[in-house]
């Protein structure tokens, strides 16, 4: 029994040590899940860095039910014909999971970069959080382009008012409209697209991006106050409607 016992914890051992210790620059993709997620050869789940894609399925009284958002399906058709089955090569940046354990890269499948890719096509939106910053200028490129060509998501995206953004949560949109008000708390500045901060619109930057704003000389509130912004993003509840703008980059000043 004792032999045996030795032979399990071994096992246990090797297959533990083999997960975390296969070669990235060279691994299987088994499966894909979405656009931006796909499942490697040793079990992890690789999230894609800098890019978010439509949700296939939705979360209705805490079940996950299929209800494919707008190119979700297109998204994930694009990312299994790059990867699913392939050998990949995986590049991280500062940060190597997120909070739910995934690991977080940037994929290439020979010379074709698969994140940047799908942001070209029209498929994913740049959605980067510092510190993985990696790969910033060369994928707000990317979507420039494929905004200025309408392909794909950027074809379907007409702006939406602040008033409109309660219609749409867990979707991505842009949202066009005066900043009316903004105030900062330790943690977090504010901007609000209405007098109720509870129901209004509003984009919300945390602290983590605080000098990212800082580097580019925005002092957040005299800054955005009272201007017509646009930001594309994904829509969540809390306290009314809000999009998270992670960098400068997020929020386009359309006038003053």
């Amino acid at each position: 029994m004792r032999r045996l016992t030795l032979l399990f914890l071994s096992l246990l051992l090797f297959f533990s040590c083999s997960k975390h210790s296969l070669n990235y620059s060279h691994i299987r993709v088994i499966k894909v899940i979405d656009g931006d997620t796909v499942i490697l050869e040793n079990g992890e789940h690789l999230r894609y860095l800098g890019i978010d894609t439509p949700e296939i399925r939705k979360k209705v009284a805490g079940k996950w039910i299929f209800m494919p958002q707008p190119f979700s399906l297109q998204a994930k058709e694009f990312n299994k014909n790059l990867v699913e089955k392939k050998f990949v090569r995986v590049e991280f940046d500062v940060e190597k999971r997120d909070r739910y354990n995934r690991l977080l890269g940037y994929v290439f499948v020979d010379k074709t970069f698969v994140n940047e890719r799908l942001v070209k096509e029209g498929l994913a939106i740049v959605s980067f959080k510092p510190p993985n910053l990696k790969y910033l200028k060369r994928f707000l490129k990317a979507q420039e382009e494929a905004r200025f060509n309408k392909k794909g998501l950027w074809a379907y995206l007409k702006p939406i008012s602040p008033a409109q953004a309660q219609n749409f949560i867990g979707e991505i949109r842009t949202v066009k409209g005066r900043i009316l008000d903004c105030y900062c708390l330790k943690d977090a500045c504010f901007l609000n697209f209405g007098t109720d901060y509870k129901k209004d619109f509003t984009i919300t930057i945390f602290k983590r991006s605080f000098p990212e704003f800082q580097k580019r000389g925005i002092d957040i509130c005299p800054y955005y106050k009272n201007k017509e912004v646009e930001i594309t993003g994904r829509l969540r509840e809390y306290n009314g409607p809000e999009i998270i703008a992670n960098l400068p980059q997020d929020i386009k000043v359309i006038s003053e």
